[in-house]
């Protein structure tokens, strides 16, 4: 669309150096099928256009609206083919007409403190600002991305990166990056792609998002300030739980780059009753086989004078032809008369589908939808496979394979821990479930660590903020100090355990034989010895049982072990001996004692020791 759009407040005369212009691109998607030889250059053939485009119309910057990797963690060739085409066309001797005047270390996300056109040992002529997508976002325990490193390198200036906190539903704080030129003032906001669902939750939020406003002077108003707000998230105008919606946005804006849909909507539309225009440059490249996607591809020259602009779409010529069809469209346009009078014939159709890696329909089924409406129902589409087929599919998919991927059926965290009705304290259930989805989607590995991390900090911080004293004694010292020793005590849990048992066991042997054997010159007798086995196998019992059951009431039960005769050291009625097939003699926890005795010749007779190692000691044998 070619034209004017007033705002609140027209501006005043400017020359023409006073026009800032910029040149939009959203989702350019690098490195984008990469493994293909067919298609693999496609994305940086594409790109090159856009600094080409950009070079034509004379452009005071670039502006990305993330996506500008397609992959969370790009390959070495995509990144090194990137900035080959950052450094040929961003570093030259061309002067920058505009000036940055806001803070630049709350805006801009490097270590310099400037943008890369205001460092001394960088000559950069064109230069480009970017947000991040959801597909090349931030992760991992520092929560870096790969734009930080085209950042931290000198060739893109990234804004719009911000900390939500992990704490509830969070809280962020997003500073424009003021730019200048002439009597033109731009405050251009800029917000990374946040999980759809919790972003919603933010904005529904009474102070969960701080807009910070830019201050108001005599010489320049805040109404003399085009508010420019570049965002990527999925865009819906119905329910807030898989997108936002376009009327959570604030008011005081006057135009939205609106990022992540690939379908081009460039010409911006006016929001009934919010004051704001919204456009949608779409994708620079097709990344699925739709009906969105076929539309021609744009990207948006802004120019700005005061509080007016004009927007103009540019066609890119790079982008792979793409062309869509549905059945139904061949029919409606072969809907013809034959002649005056006659009724239409019904048009043949032929789809020829190459099915190489998949599996196919019937053709006269699908056929059966559309008898009475083509000609031929029976043989409208043929099924072909290419002639010569990929030896490993795994390396080489093609463009087939990857553009129509298998979606599974995805749970959230919430819902799982609502299944089971879990209260959780420490870990928010939007920080799992974001760690999921990065471990799943970025193949990060350390996710979960660096969310486990992040949340124990905060924690110990607030409970640090609020303590008096330093003396361990005290409540709420005692409170970090065992949060500290928390998670370290929860990994060693199973070996704890068993070390409790083994622990309990031997505390209570030692009880039993201190109380039944005071005297350490008396001998112990079987009765005592049975005392001390019930008493022992009763503790150790309750301790490890299992079920209602342990393996010494198993062995006990009848039929399982030959019950001891009544001449075997002990009454057939007595309680004792009916009800245990064995019996633990305490002495045979130490080295058994070999028996001597003298045979008929004088000599002596080894005779082995009735001490038989068992499952709890030494087992009496019955003689």
């Amino acid at each position: 669309m070619h034209g004017v759009f007033f705002f609140r407040k027209a501006a005043g005369e400017a020359g023409g150096s006073s026009t800032l212009r910029i040149l939009v691109a959203t989702d350019c998607h690098l490195g984008y099928l990469e493994k293909d030889e067919l298609h693999r250059s496609d994305s940086f053939d594409t790109f090159e256009e856009i600094f080409s485009l950009a070079e034509k119309h004379n452009v005071d910057f670039l502006l990305l609206g993330g996506d500008l990797f397609h992959e969370n963690k790009p390959s070495r060739s995509t990144l090194v083919r990137t900035i080959e085409i950052l450094r040929r066309r961003c570093l030259h001797d061309r002067p920058v007409q505009f000036q940055v005047v806001s803070d630049h270390a709350a805006s801009l996300q490097n270590l310099f403190g400037r943008p890369n056109f205001e460092d001394q040992n960088i000559n950069v002529g064109l230069p480009v600002f970017t947000i991040h997508g959801d597909h090349d976002d931030p992760t991992g325990v520092d929560n870096m991305s790969a734009i930080d490193v085209l950042a931290a390198a000198g060739f893109v200036n990234y804004f719009g990166k911000v900390d939500i906190g992990s704490s509830g539903i969070g809280h962020m704080s997003i500073h424009p990056i003021l730019v200048k030129k002439g009597a033109t003032s731009v405050a251009l906001y800029g917000l990374g792609n946040v999980r759809d669902a919790r972003l919603s939750r933010m904005f529904q939020t009474p102070g969960a998002i701080d807009w910070m406003k830019h201050e108001s002077t005599e010489d320049m108003p805040l109404s003399d300030w085009f508010n420019i707000l570049v965002l990527h998230q999925n865009r819906i105008k119905g329910s807030l739980d898989n997108g936002i919606n376009e009327h959570l946005l604030p008011n005081f804006l006057d135009l939205v780059i609106w990022g992540h849909e690939h379908e081009c909507l460039a010409d911006p539309k006016e929001v009934p009753g919010m004051g704001f225009h919204i456009t949608q440059p779409g994708s620079s490249i097709a990344t699925s086989l739709t009906s969105a996607e076929a539309k021609e591809k744009h990207v948006l020259l802004l120019e700005i004078n005061g509080m007016k602009y004009r927007p103009t779409n540019i066609p890119l010529k790079t982008v792979r032809p793409f062309e869509y069809a549905e059945v139904a469209n061949l029919i409606e346009k072969n809907d013809t008369a034959a002649g005056s009078g006659s009724e239409p014939k019904l048009p043949l159709v032929r789809l020829k589908v190459d099915y190489s890696g998949f599996l196919t329909i019937h053709p006269q089924r699908f056929g059966q939808k559309y008898v009475g409406k083509v000609a031929n129902p029976q043989d409208m589409i043929v099924f072909s496979r290419s002639a010569k087929r990929r030896q490993n599919p795994q390396d080489n998919t093609g463009g087939f394979g990857e553009l129509y991927p298998n979606e599974l059926n995805q749970h959230t965290v919430e819902a799982l821990v609502a299944e089971i009705n879990l209260n959780m304290q420490v870990l928010p259930l939007d920080d799992l479930d974001t760690a999921l989805h990065v471990f799943v989607n970025k193949e990060d590995n350390m996710a979960f660590h660096s969310c486990l991390q992040k949340n124990t900090e905060e924690a110990i911080n607030k409970l640090t903020s609020t303590k008096v004293d330093t003396d361990i004694e005290d409540e709420d010292a005692m409170l970090v100090h065992g949060l500290g020793q928390f998670m370290q005590a929860r990994e060693k849990g199973r070996t704890q355990t068993a070390a409790s048992v083994q622990s309990l066991a031997t505390s209570t042997l030692e009880e039993l034989k201190c109380s039944s054997d005071p005297d350490p010159d008396q001998d112990i007798g079987d009765d005592s010895n049975e005392l001390i086995e019930t008493s022992l196998m009763d503790c150790f019992c309750s301790s490890v049982r299992k079920d209602g059951e342990c393996h010494h009431e198993k062995m006990a039960r009848p039929g399982k072990r030959p019950a001891p005769s009544a001449t075997a050291g002990g009454s057939a009625s007595s309680p004792s001996s009916s009800t245990r097939g064995r019996k633990t003699d305490l002495a045979s926890f130490c080295a058994p004692a070999v028996k001597e005795e003298l045979d008929d010749r004088g000599t002596k007779k080894v005779r082995p020791s009735p001490h038989v190692a068992g499952r709890y000691g030494a087992v009496r044998r019955n003689r």
